[in-house]
C-alpha cells in the first residue's frame, strides 16, 4: 500500500511521460525501417521485385504495366530493394498517418512514358 501512495504522489508531481498526439509527432529514430515508395519513372516492370518479395506484396503485370504493391502486407525486408536492377524503389523513414480502411496502391507509367 505504501508503495503505491509514493507512485500515486510521484504521477502527481511529474509531467506526464506519454506524447500529446495529434499535436506533437513522433520523431522516429535513426535508422527506423519507414515505407516503401516506387519510381515509375525508373521502372521497367522486369517483375524482379515480386520475385523477391517473402510476403507477396507486390504484384506485377509486365504486359498491362501495372504495379500493385499491399503496404499492409509488407514487412520492410528490403530484398526489393536489393533486387530492383533499375533503383526503382525506395524506403523512406518519415511518420505515416495510421490507416482506418486497407488498400493497395496501384502504379502506372505516366502517359507518354514507354516504361521500358
Amino acid at each position: 500500500m505504501a508503495k503505491m501512495i509514493s507512485t500515486v504522489m510521484s504521477n502527481l508531481t511529474h509531467c506526464p511521460k506519454t506524447r500529446l498526439y495529434p499535436l506533437e509527432e513522433r520523431q522516429l529514430p535513426p535508422g527506423t525501417r519507414g515505407q516503401i515508395e516506387f519510381d515509375m519513372t525508373k521502372c521497367i516492370f522486369c517483375s524482379l521485385c515480386a520475385k523477391r518479395c517473402p510476403a507477396d506484396a507486390i504484384t506485377v503485370d509486365r504486359k498491362g504495366k501495372t504495379l500493385v504493391f499491399n503496404p499492409f502486407r509488407c514487412i520492410i525486408c528490403e530484398s526489393c530493394l536489393e533486387g530492383c536492377p533499375k533503383d526503382a524503389i525506395s524506403l523512406f523513414s518519415h511518420w505515416r498517418a495510421p490507416v482506418t480502411a486497407l488498400y493497395e496502391q496501384k502504379y502506372q507509367p505516366e502517359p507518354g512514358q514507354a516504361g521500358d
